[in-house]
């Protein structure tokens, strides 16, 4: 399945919002209604208008971001660490180890391990080992 494509600004509220508690309904709901002001108190760096922008574009892509997943268009190295905190619960040095060009050693089940394949851009590589799973940046001439 094709997952819509979002930046990764918008994949960390997102984010950020599920792991305060703001469950998939009242995203959606709060982003229809153009009501996102309360959401400033989650984090006031934020600007969370950017979603009602985002779903005013294609609402049932917005819908399918919010419910299925989604894939970020180009995600760095600390992007990638972000998400992995926000989406997945995983610390750099407790759940995998930290490298200059991504993570290994990870540990995701397997639903997870699919939600992070299809989640991350083209420019990485995740593979899995006996150590774990390993999410490496592709070099550029790989996916040029």
């Amino acid at each position: 399945m094709n997952r819509p494509k979002i930046s990764q600004m918008e994949a960390y509220m997102i984010e950020t919002l599920r792991t305060n508690g703001i469950t998939n309904e009242e995203i959606i709901h709060d982003v229809k209604e153009k009501d996102v002001s309360k959401w400033k108190q989650i984090n006031e760096k934020f600007d969370f208008e950017q979603l009602i922008v985002l779903a005013e574009k294609d609402f049932s892509a917005f819908e399918q971001v919010i419910n299925e997943g989604y894939a970020v268009k180009f995600v760095t190295v600390g992007g990638l660490e972000r998400l992995l905190r926000l989406k997945f619960q995983k610390e750099a040095g407790e759940d995998y180890q930290k490298l200059e060009t991504g993570a290994k050693g990870l540990k995701l089940d397997e639903a997870s391990f699919r939600d992070l394949e299809q989640m991350l851009s083209l420019n990485w590589k995740v593979e899995e080992d006996e150590q774990g799973i390993s999410v490496l940046l592709k070099e550029q001439k790989d996916f040029v």
